[in-house]
C-alpha cells in the first residue's frame, strides 16, 4: 500500500509540473505545434486588388495565385480595373511588391510558411505592352531575390513567379531579354509554339472555347478537348488557367470547377475567395 501511495504522489507531482511548464493552449508557442492548413495552389484570385485588403485577403485564404491589373501613368505602375479608378497611392509596389518582399523575409524565404512552391503574381498590362513592361522590368529588378528568374536559358525559382498578361506587345521586349524576372501568359493559340521557360502559363476565355457552363452533363467531346489542352501544356512545362468561368456560388460552378480539377487544370479563377477555399478544402485538394 505504501508503494502504491508513493507512486500516486509522484504521479500527482508530475502532473502538476506538466501543468505549470506546458504553454497555454492559445499561446504562440503552442500554436507552432498545431497543424497549419496547406496553401491552395489551385486557387487564383481574379482581380485580387478589388478585395478590401489586396494580396493579404488572398493569402489569408491560402491562395497560390493573385492577379493585379496595371496602368503606366507618369512613370508609375498603378493598380486598377478601369482608368476611372486610378489612384496614385495604389501602386504595384505598394500593394504587391513591397508586401511580398516583407512577407518572404518574415517567413525565412517563402510566401506561405514552410512551403517552397512559388506564389504566382499575374500582372495584367492595361496600357501599351512594350513601354509598360519595360517599367515593370525595372521595378522587378529592384526585388531581384524575390522573383523566379530566366537567366541565359536556365530558370532559377524564387518565392514569387511573375507572369505578364494583358497587352500582347509586351512579348517583344520579353523575347529580346537573356535575363528576365517575369514570364509570359500565353493563349491557346500559343500551345506548341513555346515552352514554360518563356510562357509559364496558358490562359484563355472558357466561353470562347467551350459551351458547357456546369449545367447538365459535360459533353464528352469537350471533356476530351480540355484534357488534350492540359496534356499539351504540361508536356511543355506550362500551367493552365481559364477565365470567364461561372463564379456565382451554386451547383453549376462546383460542377465546372470539379471538371477543371479532374482534367488537371492548374488554376481555378474566382472573385469568391472564401467560396473557392471551402470548395478545395471539401475536396481535399491543395
Amino acid at each position: 500500500m505504501a508503494l502504491i501511495t508513493r507512486r500516486r504522489a509522484l504521479t500527482t507531482v508530475g502532473a502538476a509540473l506538466t501543468a505549470v511548464l506546458a504553454p497555454p493552449a492559445g499561446s504562440a508557442f503552442a500554436g507552432e505545434h498545431k497543424h497549419r492548413p496547406r496553401p491552395l495552389w489551385h486557387a487564383h484570385a481574379h482581380n485580387d486588388y478589388e478585395h478590401p485588403r489586396p494580396l493579404l485577403d488572398a493569402l489569408d485564404h491560402r491562395f497560390g495565385s493573385v492577379e493585379a491589373d496595371i496602368f503606366l501613368v507618369g512613370g508609375q505602375l498603378l493598380v486598377a480595373h478601369d482608368p476611372v479608378d486610378l489612384d496614385p497611392a495604389r501602386t504595384l509596389e505598394s500593394l504587391y511588391l513591397a508586401p511580398l518582399a516583407a512577407r518572404v523575409r518574415a517567413n525565412g524565404g517563402t510566401v506561405h510558411p514552410r512551403s517552397r512552391t512559388p506564389l504566382q503574381l499575374l500582372i495584367d498590362i492595361k496600357t501599351d505592352g512594350a513601354s509598360t513592361y519595360l517599367e515593370l522590368d525595372r521595378q522587378l529588378r529592384r526585388y531581384k531575390h524575390l522573383f523566379t528568374t530566366y537567366d541565359h536559358g536556365r530558370v532559377r525559382r524564387g518565392p514569387v513567379t511573375a507572369v505578364v498578361s494583358g497587352d500582347r506587345a509586351a512579348r517583344v521586349p520579353m523575347t529580346a531579354q537573356t535575363v528576365r524576372r517575369a514570364f509570359y501568359d500565353g493563349r491557346l493559340a500559343d500551345l506548341g509554339r513555346t515552352d514554360g521557360s518563356f510562357a509559364s502559363l496558358i490562359s484563355d476565355n472558357w466561353t470562347l472555347n467551350f459551351t458547357w457552363l456546369g449545367v447538365g452533363a459535360f459533353p464528352d467531346a469537350e471533356r476530351q478537348k480540355l484534357r488534350a489542352i492540359v496534356r499539351a501544356a504540361h508536356d511543355r512545362g506550362q500551367k493552365v488557367r481559364f477565365w470567364a468561368t461561372p463564379d456565382l456560388a451554386g451547383p453549376a460552378r462546383d460542377a465546372l470547377w470539379g471538371e477543371l480539377l479532374d482534367a488537371g487544370v492548374d488554376y481555378l479563377n474566382t472573385d469568391d475567395l472564401a467560396g473557392l477555399e471551402a470548395f478545395l478544402d471539401a475536396r481535399g485538394t491543395a
